[in-house]
């Protein structure tokens, strides 16, 4: 049975910008979600998971809109996908789909978004060989939010598809959209060679962005977008721009979304220029501090988990992910690796937190077929 891959995402950079029209800078983890896939004759889809053993989930393709609400929720990444493609015409008579993550689900790295992208890919392949790449991203996303509920922007979809083994992934989001120009570039990331590691550190407090904070953000910019009468913050570029914004929370909201583009470009000039990767670590701490205070999404965990890498010697930490809970990512010094994780494990148990999780990732390749 042939299978594919999809990889989930971290973001050095670029929180909540994507749904702005802004600009992100993710790798691909080593960690991918894996989809075996094969036709059926019989116009049904059949998924099953290995997370989920015993639970068959079984729907026709002609009632695979009107199953939505009575499918399970996990199942609603992959059936979207087979929804979303057979929705813009993509033809064929059922596939049967056998997934399995390694990717940490709730952790703030794009779970979904590598299952979704695998299934994505592994249709294409099979049905639909002349989808670009741009088009299978729409895809992806439109299948989340229309189909399983969650309204992401598209840096989870862009990362799993585009990223590069080697690289972070600068995207434009806009330009993505809009096929306006050059919409991406590849950027050198080897931390290897400066002696450093990106320690991720999973807090085990999964986030759910279907629960309405993330929802309520995003309608919470588009507010402060109208306010300044812009299409969009990335429209803003200036921090001070913010300050007539009458709402003292969409004005926090605001200010964090333009800072946070502002992070980004400077962190990609500083790697596309070669400089040292320490150099970043200030940025990134500056990024948890926007995301805390003004975009108030972080948590005492995932604030516990920076304070304490910071504290250990980190160059910069700072949460990633939509928020609510999830992941931190500290930049270390190679050899500083275990004692950073050494102390985050002991203020979470000083702290009454369960242990957290915590690996080293370096940046891996979008999602393609592997047998």
């Amino acid at each position: 049975m042939p299978k594919w891959v999809a990889p989930g995402r971290v973001n050095i950079i670029g929180e909540h910008t994507d749904y702005n029209d802004g600009f992100v800078l993710p790798i691909a983890l080593p960690l991918v979600v894996e989809c075996r896939a094969e036709a059926r004759t019989d116009r049904r889809v059949r998924v099953v998971s290995r997370q989920r053993p015993g639970e068959t989930v079984l729907v026709a393709v002609s009632e695979l809109a009107a199953e939505r609400d009575r499918v399970p929720g996990w199942s609603r990444y992959p059936l979207g996908v087979v929804s979303e493609f057979a929705r813009r015409g993509y033809a064929h008579d059922g596939i049967d789909l056998e997934l399995d993550g390694a990717v940490p689900i709730g952790a703030g790295l794009s779970s979904s978004a590598a299952l979704s992208c695998a299934v994505a890919v592994a249709l294409r392949d099979m049905f639909a060989p002349t989808v670009t790449d741009r088009e299978l991203i729409d895809l992806a996303r439109a299948a989340e939010n229309d189909y399983a509920g969650v309204p992401t922007g598209l840096l989870d979809q862009s990362a799993s598809i585009l990223c590069t083994a080697g690289h972070a992934l600068f995207l434009d989001v806009r330009r993505l959209v809009t096929h306006d120009g050059v919409a991406h570039e590849q950027i050198p990331f080897d931390l290897d060679r400066f002696g450093l590691e990106l320690l991720v550190i999973d807090t085990g407090q999964p986030h759910a962005l279907i629960d309405g904070g993330y929802a309520r953000r995003r309608a919470q910019c588009e507010a402060a977008a109208a306010a300044l009468d812009v299409p969009a913050l990335r429209d803003i570029e200036s921090a001070a721009a913010v300050d007539r914004i009458g709402d003292a929370v969409l004005r926090r909201r605001a200010r964090h979304v333009v800072t946070e583009n502002a992070r980004v470009l400077k962190i990609a000039e500083k790697l596309r220029c070669g400089a040292d990767p320490r150099e970043i670590g200030p940025i990134l701490t500056a990024a948890h501090e926007s995301l805390r205070d003004d975009f108030e999404v972080s948590t005492p965990a995932l604030d516990a988990a920076v304070s304490a890498a910071l504290d250990t010697g980190a160059h910069g930490a700072r949460m990633v992910g939509g928020g609510f809970g999830g992941s931190v990512i500290a930049l270390v010094d190679r050899d500083n690796t275990a004692s950073v994780a050494e102390a985050v494990r002991d203020r979470f148990a000083r702290s009454g937190f369960e242990a957290p999780r915590t690996f080293v990732v370096v940046p891996g390749a979008g999602a393609h077929r592997i047998v």
